[in-house]
């Protein structure tokens, strides 16, 4: 067979066309083939068609056509060819000048040289009309021919399958990254460390207990001061969920939104989640949402492989690599986007249904340096038991208190896992996440702050379940706290670097927020002493110093306590939470599980600094709300009412 012209059916190529020729309208063509239901063409023709969704996205997403036989019939209506990858494989070498993203970021795939013309594949002729000049750079003269998605998809993925792994986990500049950090430096320092410490301790017991007090102390008065002003914040700018928006107003197009959702072993959540994002208020020809599974992860593709899913959610396999993260399974989703937004949810999620509408409407409204709105965690199990109730109060505080103060004092905001949307040309001129540090959403949210960019809280809830047993809860604050220290020690690395691309105030920001906080996790049961000396008890500090000195730091101490659960009580005055107020005092048994988890987190940096400890879900399922009934869908339009 002759490589370069096939002579099945499945793989025509028909001649030119010359002269000016108008191909026949795509919904016309379908219902005169009968393939479109007189009823549905008139019901497309007066649809309120968004700017930004094709009629190939509608006709897809509301199950009229799928997406094989729509490109086979935009062949046959434009008069072009429908290559059949199974008989007609393409020329790999074709596919590696343009580079395995680049094609399925296009949709497009080149085939082979006909001619001295080169045939490029598509499935959408919109995905060829818009990359046809970056395309005639590359390859000049271009033919357009059809196929089917699914193998133009397999197709790349499975030949560059190496490139693309390495480019999941190497999207982010090695400078940015903490896959190069020198960890064996780090256990020389650290050994060292606590070898100095225990040789301090031996010989000069009071001073060494005096130094981690003052430490612990000043690192205290730090994260309270932080927590008094965004609490003065939040009161006087009032609740996140009654901020306005900016109060301008836009009638630009809904954006297409895709949203990846990673899955790992979730079987017992895929129906909670599935509801609630079949729940979303957002019309389904300008949503994308991608199931992110690990290739071996068998649980939850025998789960999927019971379940009908509707056109506009798709499945991606992610393979083996060195790591397996969270973060670099975003990486290699990303690619597979089609969206100007892209989001991300975690598998226990239920947003509200009008979300993705906000969201639109916030970037809308906003100026072009804003690259992520973050939005309000909240649980659905926080009358579990005693930790879920913690949970919820810690959470509460938060993200209705502290980061909107953060935000508001322009300081960097370390953004949660999940309820995040970015301006995708932004998140890809970072890099994407940083696939080996597994607190990559808080090391995220300072790169986009070093680059000139910021993030702002926005007033929707996504609910989630609470960590409400004890081992698990260690388990996940270890990785959070050791990915704390990761991201400090990356940013770290050039701190003249750092502080030149912050600034004064934001460089003060990254150290309070991480250094301080893990000063805080790691020193707290030098501080609890104070509470020997307030119930008359020994205290090691006793008759070192001055009693007014002492007394002075357990003041401070004390203090810290009732801002702590003044704050606490502020964030959970509001009708849902007012179940937690007489729990909030009890969060100071609460806490000492992190210093736990703490000292967890920095033995897992000695010998396995990148592994992910996963959160299991699913043990509170039984509290998960119902999803609400759909909404009518609205004009796809971003209005200011």
């Amino acid at each position: 067979m002759d490589y370069n012209t096939p002579s099945s059916p499945t793989g025509a190529l028909h001649p030119p066309r010359t002269g000016h020729w108008d191909p026949p309208d795509l919904l016309e063509f379908l219902t005169e083939a009968n393939l479109l239901p007189p009823a549905a063409y008139l019901q497309l023709q007066n649809r309120d068609m968004d700017g930004n969704a094709s009629e190939s996205d509608t006709l897809i997403s509301l199950g009229l056509i799928d997406a094989t036989r729509l490109a086979q019939l935009q062949a046959e209506r434009l008069g072009e060819g429908y290559i059949d990858l199974t008989y007609f494989p393409p020329n790999p070498d074709l596919l590696k000048i343009l580079g395995p993203a680049n094609a399925l970021q296009m949709g497009v795939l080149p085939w082979r040289l006909s001619a001295d013309v080169t045939v490029i594949l598509t499935d959408r002729p919109e995905h060829f009309d818009e990359n046809q000049s970056y395309l005639r750079q590359i390859f000049g003269p271009l033919r357009r021919a059809f196929t089917c998605p699914d193998q133009m998809r397999s197709y790349i993925t499975t030949t560059e399958d190496a490139a693309l792994i390495h480019r999941a986990e190497h999207r982010v500049a090695a400078r940015e990254s903490c896959r190069d950090l020198n960890f064996k430096t780090f256990h020389v320092a650290l050994c060292s460390l606590i070898a100095l410490v225990a040789l301090a301790g031996a010989f000069a017991p009071a001073i060494t207990f005096l130094v981690f007090a003052l430490w612990g102390t000043l690192t205290l008065i730090a994260n309270m001061a932080l927590k008094l002003a965004t609490a003065m914040l939040f009161l006087h700018h009032g609740a996140l969920a009654n901020l306005k928006y900016r109060g301008r107003t836009t009638d630009a197009p809904l954006p297409k939104i895709s949203i990846m959702v990673p899955l790992f072993k979730e079987s017992a959540m895929m129906s909670h989640l599935l509801t609630h994002l079949r729940q979303l208020d957002y019309p389904k020809n300008l949503l994308q949402v991608i199931l992110v599974m690990e290739r071996d992860d068998i649980t939850t593709a025998k789960t999927l492989a019971g379940v009908k899913l509707p056109p506009w959610i798709t499945t991606i396999n992610v393979p083996n690599g060195t790591i397996k993260t969270k973060p670099r399974a975003l990486n290699y989703a990303l690619d597979h986007c089609r969206g100007s937004i892209i989001g991300v949810y975690d598998a226990e999620d239920a947003p509200e249904p009008g979300q993705l509408r906000k969201v639109a409407r916030h970037f809308a409204e906003s100026d072009e340096k804003l690259a992520c709105v973050q939005g309000t965690l909240d649980f659905y199990n926080s009358r579990s038991n005693w930790l879920s109730r913690c949970f919820t109060i810690e959470y509460a505080t938060w993200f209705r208190i502290v980061l909107p103060g953060l935000a508001r004092l322009k300081l960097p905001v370390p953004l949660g896992g999940t309820t995040l949307f970015f301006r995708r040309h932004i998140l890809e001129k970072l890099g994407g996440w940083d696939a080996h540090n597994v607190t990559e959403d808080a090391d995220l949210g300072i790169r986009l702050t070093r680059f000139g960019y910021h993030t702002e809280l926005l007033p929707t809830v996504t609910l989630e379940e609470a960590n409400c047993r004890g081992w698990p809860w260690i388990r996940q604050r270890s990785r959070w706290l050791k990915g704390y220290a990761v991201t400090w020690a990356v940013h770290m690395r050039a701190p003249k670097t750092l502080l030149r691309d912050l600034g004064l105030w934001q460089f003060f920001g990254v150290q309070l927020l991480f250094a301080g906080t893990l000063s805080q996790f790691l020193l707290a049961p030098v501080l609890w002493t104070f509470w020997l000396a307030f119930l008359a008890l020994p205290h090691p500090l006793t008759g070192f110093m001055p009693s007014w000195a002492f007394y002075t730091l357990g003041g401070i101490y004390l203090m810290s306590e009732v801002i702590n659960i003044i704050v606490g009580m502020l964030a959970c005055n509001q009708a849902k939470h007012r179940h937690l107020l007489k729990w909030v005092p009890s969060l100071h048994f609460y806490f000492p599980l992190g210093s736990m988890a703490a000292y967890k987190g920095f033995l897992e940096l000695l010998y396995k600094p990148f592994y992910w400890d996963k959160t299991a879900h699913g043990i509170s399922l039984a509290t998960a709300p119902a999803a609400p009934l759909t909404r009518p869908e609205r004009p796809h339009h971003v209005s200011g009412g």
